[in-house]
């Protein structure tokens, strides 16, 4: 990996941003963040080699023919130019990152998935919210065929998100009234808490746009107020 970000970056920089991306294509960053960026959906995905999650962005012109794509929240994930370079912005470079092309990647799509798939990974949904969170936390859902595959998506991005909110002391008085995660089909992806109940509403129809993020759900979790 050190030599493929040495052979990107270690030269001729401004060489590489000279060729149009592929519509799906994979990048590296300064810092050896490696992800593969799908242009051919409706929105945009973005998902981080070994992390699960695919990341939903919204594209939004910017000065100079730049393209900036914000996340859930809106806030700026990536900034790329009309000439093809790209900048990486996270948690632990805010003021953003170059990012090279790597080369052609796959798209970005759902696993399909029977009922007895999806109960497997419910119940592995289960058993990682409750380790983590030190009490049992049930995972159940109402899914039908079309919906599976999302579900058990969204199953994962809750997953993450509990993990995530775990240390986070804002979040203290959600988790600690939390014992069950229902997910369900509905009009509008949303994450709502009530009564112990973490709902989370799919929308079949957009893909992997109709679930709501982990940061949604972490945002929800922080602003929880314990009355």
């Amino acid at each position: 990996m050190e030599s493929l970000r040495q052979g990107l970056f270690g030269h001729h920089p401004s060489d590489l941003r000279q060729f149009p991306a592929p519509p799906v294509a994979r990048y590296i960053s300064e810092d050896g963040d490696v992800f593969t960026l799908d242009r051919t959906q409706p929105k945009p995905l973005l998902k981080f080699e070994n992390t699960g999650e695919v990341w939903v962005l919204q594209a939004q012109p910017a000065p100079r023919g730049d393209t900036i794509y914000k996340n859930e929240l809106g806030e700026p994930v990536l900034r790329a130019t009309r000439l093809g370079g790209l900048t990486l912005f996270s948690e632990h470079r805010p003021s953003g990152e170059a990012a090279a092309l790597a080369g052609p990647g796959a798209p970005i799509h759902l696993t399909v998935l029977g009922p007895q798939a999806l109960i497997e990974k419910l119940a592995q949904a289960s058993f990682h919210v409750s380790h983590a969170l030190h009490h049992t936390v049930a995972f159940d859902a109402e899914a039908s065929p079309a919906s599976s595959a999302l579900i058990a998506d969204a199953a994962m991005v809750t997953t993450l998100a509990m993990v995530r909110s775990a240390d986070k002391p804002d979040a203290q008085g959600f988790l600690g009234k939390l014992r069950r995660v229902f997910l369900i089909e509905g009009r509008k992806s949303s994450a709502q808490f009530d009564q112990g109940t973490l709902k989370i509403t799919v929308v079949p129809d957009e893909g992997i746009a109709g679930r709501p993020s982990s940061e949604r759900i972490v945002q929800v979790t922080q602003s929880f107020r314990n009355n």
